[in-house]
């Protein structure tokens, strides 16, 4: 099964667009737990328990595991959602790009040492920086396309050569991952929750391919616009794949033991949202 056919396959079985990013930071953690860096683990595990039939995904940040030394809690996050929710996809999300040879080493520990489902990548050192991702056949990459922070106007809306009549870059970069760049239909795009209007635009140029949203929730995304924009059906069936992500409001809904509860109830309805707004293009 590929990546792609994992995701339309957790679509259905979870009637679900909503992807839970795992962003652990010790310091927002439960009374019982705030702090303590060895809970990582503990407290991801109870997430995904909540949660893995609510999710077309899941998306652990490798930063936010890196930072604290606690690699080996990602690595035992990932065998415990393997054996919890095997139907769910796992997004690694990790922005990798480099050179070549480089980028054969970041391929090999996204899905030989954490065993990954898809990776999320920059683009920007072009085609020979994404080509090791695409020997893992069946698995899939996001290239970060049109992102969610302010920072992302400073080079994402310019026009190639600063041309009018150019494209975007970052309608470039869609117009690649839909065509040349797609050699196996790996691929697909990160565009923010944060720029519905643009979402609609990378629909359009690469109509096929999943998007992964972020930004729904704490940054303020409108998730019933994101769907909206970015989520295509016929005759009932999705065409285009959409992976909404929310992190924050999901992992920290609640400061007391009952935490993993009461981000049942935040997955749940956020999941209902987004799904009204699917049926609402339907």
């Amino acid at each position: 099964m590929t990546f792609l056919d994992q995701l339309r396959n957790a679509e259905r079985q979870n009637g679900s667009l909503l992807c839970v990013g795992l962003d652990p930071e010790p310091a927002k953690f439960p009374d019982h737990l705030r702090g303590d860096v060895s809970k990582i683990y503990d407290f991801c595990a109870a997430i995904v328990d909540a949660t893995a039939d609510l999710v077309i995904a899941f998306k652990p940040q490798i930063a936010y595991f890196a930072a604290h030394g606690a690699e080996a809690q990602l690595e035992r996050l990932m065998v415990h959602m393997r054996r919890v929710a095997p139907h769910v996809p796992v997004i690694l999300d990790a922005k990798r790009g480099d050179i070549g040879s480089t980028a054969e080493q970041y391929a090999k520990e996204a899905f030989e040492r954490y065993g990954a489902d898809a990776v999320t990548l920059s683009p920007f050192m072009g085609f020979d920086s994404v080509q090791p991702y695409l020997k893992y056949h069946g698995k899939g990459a996001f290239l970060l396309c049109r992102t969610s922070n302010p920072g992302g106007d400073d080079f994402q809306p310019q026009h190639l050569r600063d041309l009018p009549g150019q494209p975007r870059l970052y309608e470039h970069i869609a117009a690649l991952a839909q065509g040349p760049w797609n050699l196996n239909g790996q691929l697909g795009l990160v565009v923010g929750a944060t720029y519905p209007a643009e979402i609609e635009r990378v629909r359009a140029l690469a109509p096929t391919v999943p998007l992964l949203i972020p930004g729904v929730g704490a940054q303020g995304g409108d998730a019933v616009a994101t769907v909206r924009a970015g989520w295509r059906s016929e005759q009932g069936q999705t065409t285009a794949p959409i992976v909404v992500n929310s992190s924050r409001a999901i992992l920290y809904a609640s400061a007391a033991a009952d935490f993993a509860a009461l981000a049942r109830q935040a997955a749940m309805h956020t999941r209902a949202v987004l799904n009204a707004a699917a049926d609402d293009c339907k």
